[in-house]
């Protein structure tokens, strides 16, 4: 996410929301998800550009209000709309669907007019929204 946030600059937000409904890996607060990420995980005094907001459930009945609102307008991810989770025991929310986020990692891109535009799985390559990123920046020029 750096990476794209040095390569558009002022042309692109990026928002981070820990949750912690994927195998219980976020299970610390705010400055421990911070300290983790610049000293363990990518560590080497990673730190994020973007802002990361307090930790929040995505899916099942308390779901943040965003993305209860992502994922009615993006239903499933647009490079692998099959795939799901590995092993049913990993979930741990209420009421399941199909259209719930399947594990970290997972992305929406929304157009400048703050319409939803499309949803990644957490197999797509972040640096690879670039091109989709160009094109919405090219398309919306005033």
């Amino acid at each position: 996410m750096n990476e794209l946030i040095d390569k558009f600059g002022d042309k692109l937000v990026i928002l981070g929301f820990p949750c912690n409904q994927f195998g219980h890996q976020e299970n610390g607060s705010g400055e421990e998800i911070l300290n983790a990420l610049e000293h363990v995980r990518p560590g080497k005094g990673f730190k994020p550009k973007f802002p990361l907001f307090e930790k929040c459930d995505v899916n099942g009945k308390d779901a943040h209000p965003i993305f209860v609102y992502l994922r009615e307008r993006l239903p499933l991810p647009s490079d692998d709309a099959v795939s799901f989770m590995k092993s049913p025991l990993s979930i741990i929310w209420e009421p399941v669907t199909r259209t719930d986020i399947a594990w970290n990692f997972e992305k929406f891109l929304i157009d400048p007019d703050g319409k939803p535009f499309k949803r990644y799985s957490r197999y797509f390559q972040t640096i690879n929204i670039q091109s989709d990123i160009k094109m919405l920046i090219e398309k919306h020029k005033v």
